[in-house]
Parts: structure tokens; C-alpha cells; sequence
């Protein structure tokens, strides 16, 4: 029976120990495609900080930006499934909150990864991110003051925790804010999860809950878990209250963790 196969990146797919993908999630991602089952990433990235390294490795596509915009093989070829599209009206309501409080603002988008130019990155953990972003070729320079920037989510970096409450006055009228750890949230369009990422695919493929598995390491991958019976937590999750939350734990990513759920659930042999 056709099974479908929902993957977070980072700490799952990825090593928790140095970012790399283990050459067994490679194989047993393609193996159990070979088998016929269906394997996607689910992730909270956006489409241009999801790096070739993640496209190439064999999955049947990508939910991605917390399911603000999903991809599928179809025909051959990576097909736009949906893409759900933040207007500039709300961009400026949520700059303008920002930069009372001084939050760093990362505005994300299919295409590409926007700061906000008018004030520079002040926290640790936002500069880290940023430099990150540079190593791998990013231009962050873009105007968002432009009647024509949307967006499709944004992340905030704060230095008090009295900002992130005011900022949110603004922001929970129209977005769901996921708790990164830190002094670190994510905001997705409100409907919007990595669970209505899967619900979405169930229905094009005709699948039911049944047939659907999921595997995270985070409590930002808690609506995926929570949404299928098949729920599977990284032996490295964190925090480790995870583990009570899911129908199986399985080894670290960087000891073949993907690759001995995948045999537990019968994906591979």
C-alpha cells in the first residue's frame, strides 16, 4: 500500500551534530520512492533558502514556508501546487511594528530572504543568520517599502521580551506565532501550518490520515506530528518532551535515524 512521507530539515534530514545529510537518508529517501511510496520535505523554509543540496535529493517534492507554497512532481517536472501571498498593505503594518520595538525583521519569500535595510541587525542570533545567508550567495537587499514587496511569512528576533507581547498586538490578528526558542519567533499566515500542508497533499493524492507518516525534531514540527498517527521524533529532538508526543522515536540524524524509521515503517527493506 502506497505510503506518503512527510520530512523537517534541519536536525532530521540534516546532522544535528554539522548540518551535513547523511549519505543513508539519501539512499533510503530514494529507495522508498523506488517502492512506491510518496516523499516530501516539510518545512518552515521558504523556496529560495531551500539550497539544490535538499532539491536534489529524490523527494516528490516540497511543502514549504509552513505550507504557504507546495510543490509536486507531476508530469516529470516540480509543479507549483499553491502559493499563499502576503500583501504589501500587511508588510507595512508588520515593518512598521517592528521598527518601534527595534525587532530584527526578516521578511521571507519564494524568490528570496528581505531584512528590513532601514535599521542594521542588532541581535547575535539575527546576525548569525544573516552571515549565513550571505556564505550561500543571498542578495538580502531589497526594498520593502516598494508598493510592489509581498511576502509569504516572517521571523523576528527581539532583545526584551515586553517587545515580542507588543509586537504581537499587531501580529495575532492574522498570524499564528511559533515560539523558535530564545529571543527567536516565526510567523505563518494564520490556516496555515505544516499540517494543512499535508492535509492538502492527502487530498490530491486521495490518501487518508492512515497513509501518511511524519518526522520533525522540534516543537516548530508539532503540527505535522500532532496531525498524523504516524509521528516520528529525531533521537536529538528538542526539547525532549517531544518524545511523549509522538507514536515512535527513532535514532539521531547523524546515526542513520531516517534511515531505521524508514525500515521500522516497512518503507524500505
Amino acid at each position: 500500500m502506497k505510503k506518503i512521507a512527510f520530512f523537517d530539515i534541519d536536525g532530521t534530514i540534516t546532522s544535528e551534530k554539522d548540518g551535513r545529510i547523511p549519505e543513508s537518508v539519501i539512499n533510503a529517501v530514494r529507495q522508498a520512492r523506488e517502492n512506491g511510496n510518496l516523499m516530501f520535505i516539510n518545512t518552515g523554509r521558504v523556496l529560495s533558502y531551500l539550497e539544490p543540496r535538499f532539491r536534489e535529493m529524490g523527494f516528490n517534492g516540497f511543502v514549504c514556508g509552513c505550507g504557504t507554497n507546495i510543490y509536486a512532481e507531476e508530469n516529470g517536472e516540480i509543479t507549483e501546487l499553491l502559493h499563499a501571498v502576503q500583501t504589501h498593505e500587511m508588510a507595512v503594518k508588520i515593518f512598521t511594528q517592528a521598527r518601534k520595538f527595534r525587532c530584527d525583521l526578516l521578511f521571507e519569500q519564494k524568490h528570496r530572504l528581505c531584512f528590513d535595510p532601514v535599521h542594521p541587525v542588532i541581535t547575535k542570533e539575527a546576525r548569525k543568520m544573516h552571515d549565513e545567508f550571505i556564505s550561500l550567495g543571498m542578495d538580502l537587499k531589497c526594498d520593502i517599502e516598494s508598493q510592489d514587496f509581498i511576502f509569504d511569512k516572517f521571523v523576528i528576533w527581539f532583545e526584551n521580551s515586553d517587545d515580542i507581547a507588543e509586537f504581537c498586538k499587531v501580529s495575532d490578528e492574522y498570524f499564528d506565532c511559533i515560539d523558535r526558542g530564545g529571543k527567536f519567533r516565526e510567523f505563518v499566515p494564520a490556516g496555515f501550518s505544516k499540517a494543512s500542508g499535508i492535509e492538502f497533499l492527502l487530498e490530491r493524492y486521495g490518501l487518508s490520515k492512515e497513509d501518511a507518516y511524519a518526522f520533525g525534531d522540534s516543537n516548530n514540527d508539532l503540527p505535522m506530528l500532532s496531525y498524523v498517527p504516524h509521528s516520528v521524533a529525531m533521537g536529538n529532538a528538542k526539547p525532549q518532551s517531544l518524545f511523549e508526543l509522538v507514536s515512535y522515536v527513532t535514532d539521531k540524524a547523524s546515526e542513520d535515524g531516517i534511515e531505521k524509521a524508514l525500515r521500522h515503517f516497512k518503507f524500505i527493506e
